[in-house]
């Protein structure tokens, strides 16, 4: 009877420890998943950042030359 006991607290403590195990990697997938995706994100903001930059440039050379042509009075 002492035995059976033993064996069945033995059991929930193995069960325990694998859930435990489980949720730990599980874990650990998500932060590499999370650092992945932020590694992507950085490339992405920053090709986004020079083409906002290019086109403002843009924008800027052409409102200087509708000024200059009189088109814009300020």
């Amino acid at each position: 009877m002492q035995d059976q006991k033993i064996e069945k607290i033995a059991a929930v403590a193995v069960n325990i420890t694998k859930m435990l195990l489980i949720i730990f990697l599980g874990f650990i997938e998500v932060f590499k998943i999370g650092k992945l995706l932020r590694e992507k994100l950085v490339v992405e903001f920053d090709i986004s950042r020079k083409w906002a930059s290019q086109n403002y440039s843009i924008l800027k050379k052409r409102l200087v030359e509708r000024k200059v042509a009189g088109v814009i009075e300020n």
